[in-house]
């Protein structure tokens, strides 16, 4: 294969590294808030108050991290992220009580929504289209382990040599890629000095808060209803004002524009529900292992590891599926396999041999890592450079909400479904779990159906790929 002219994998391996330990620490503190909070002094629920400040926080900040990539420079802001998150996690290692914690994690999040869509520009602006797929793939892994790496690590290191090791293992990462960054981040000039949109920070910050915050009030047992929703009606009626602000304002905070192009809407409407089911997955697995079956949390931890093994199985083929297939085929295609994946998963049950179970935990991870691979390319495939900056922004605006609203619509469905499911046998305890992988699959159709309507050769350029009709 011929080798990318144009694309810097310096450059790409040090922001794929700083993406992973990102969406790594999103989640990591899940499995070790028993042991955070017996340190702490409070009750291990009381923990989730931590997660929740760190993706509220990238949620809220990710949107004004084009303004300042264009503003100060991108190498300048991505280093400054780096230094931010890694001060931010040895504090977060140092915390003493639970407030102090959450303050040292909101700081973190500043960090991280700096660091995820900055490190991405700068990728972007120095590859070509013909080498944009190569891009991504090394983009594309930190996203598919990080999820299904952090509650077994978050756990291991709890247990061993403690809770704070969460956080500490990120200061040599964060020394080794704040010198790396500076060399071999371009020092592009700023490319504009116009004021921040307030406005419209304000109304996408508010919108965003109060629909992370209600998600997850849907999702938490027991529910006040009330509150959440009070907080998802108000995320509506704001992001209503946010858009007919963003589509008036001279210099948006969001730039709305690359929505209009067939690829990236794609990518990021159909690729935002495709994000927000797939990453439900493995929390519905463990799930399903531990209070279904009755498992212990290590012998769910391992199994569902073969997620992560299909997720590095097929990496090396989704770029070659891509340039053989097109985007449209691959895209639609994994969205079709894992569904019939998850209707499999529907009909395991306690007595279903482990092995079984493996092999469509390992399919479950190829498709998965296929239909990242797509999305995460074909968004970018038509954007011109004079949109990259802010299609970038956006794009990684929607995708940390499919991130911070994941788990909770997991939550969200695992309770209808285990609610019905309990008037119709009362002494199946998994069978509730099990529905909840049949209703994943019949919501895949829907990113399916819009890939599908997609045209033949989307994405061509990027993908190395011709219409037959101009090959004749």
């Amino acid at each position: 294969m011929t080798r990318s002219a144009t694309l810097n994998r310096p450059l790409a391996l040090l922001v794929a590294g700083t993406f992973f330990m990102e969406n790594l620490d999103g989640t990591i503190i899940q499995t070790a808030a028993p042991a955070m909070a017996r340190d702490l002094g409070v009750n291990a629920v009381d923990i989730n108050i931590a997660m929740t400040a760190y993706l509220l926080t990238l949620a809220i900040g990710v949107p004004v991290s084009g303004w300042l990539a264009d503003r100060f420079g991108t190498r300048r802001i991505f280093a400054l992220a780096i230094v931010i998150f890694t001060v931010a996690s040895a504090l977060c290692a140092l915390s003493t009580s639970l407030p102090m914690l959450v303050v040292m994690r909101v700081l973190q999040g500043i960090g991280g929504a700096m660091m995820v869509p900055v490190g991405r520009l700068a990728v972007l602006r120095a590859v070509e289209k013909r080498d944009l797929l190569d891009a991504m793939a090394y983009l594309t892994w930190p996203a598919l382990l990080a999820p299904v790496l952090a509650p077994v690590l978050g756990g291991v290191l709890a247990d061993t040599v403690g809770w704070q090791w969460i956080f500490l293992v990120n200061i040599p990462i964060g020394l080794v890629a704040f010198v790396v960054a500076l060399r071999v981040v371009p020092a592009i000039d700023p490319t504009h000095r116009h004021r921040l949109d307030w406005a419209g920070f304000t109304l996408v910050g508010v919108a965003l808060a109060a629909l992370v915050l209600g998600m997850e009030q849907v999702g938490a047992a027991p529910t006040n209803w009330w509150l959440a929703g009070g907080l998802l009606a108000l995320a509506a009626l704001v992001g209503v004002g946010a858009v007919l602000r963003l589509r008036r304002a001279k210099h948006p905070l969001l730039d709305l524009t690359a929505l209009s192009i067939p690829t990236f809407r794609v990518g990021n409407v159909g690729g935002l529900v495709y994000r927000l089911l797939i990453g439900a997955a493995p929390f519905l697995f463990v799930l399903l292992f531990q209070t279904g079956f009755g498992w212990s949390a290590s012998q769910a931890g391992l199994l569902v590891m073969a997620v992560f093994l299909g997720n590095v199985a097929i990496k090396p083929a989704t770029s070659p599926l891509i340039r053989r297939f097109g985007f449209r085929t691959v895209i639609m295609g994994s969205n079709l396999c894992g569904a019939v994946v998850f209707v499999l998963c529907a009909f395991v049950d306690p007595g279903t041999p482990i092995a079984v179970i493996a092999v469509l935990l390992f399919a479950s991870g190829v498709f998965r890592s296929i239909g990242f691979s797509g999305y995460n390319s074909v968004q970018f495939a038509d954007v011109p450079a004079a949109l990259t900056s802010g299609a970038n922004t956006l794009a990684s605006t929607l995708q940390q909400v499919a991130v911070g609203l994941g788990i909770a619509m997991a939550a969200l469905i695992v309770r209808a479904t285990t609610a019905g499911a309990t008037l119709v046998d009362p002494g199946a305890t998994e069978l509730g779990y099990r529905w909840a992988f049949a209703v994943l699959a019949l919501l895949l159709l829907l990113p399916a159906v819009e890939a599908w309507r997609m045209p033949a050769h989307a994405g061509a350029e990027v993908a190395a790929r011709r219409p037959r009709l101009a090959a004749r």
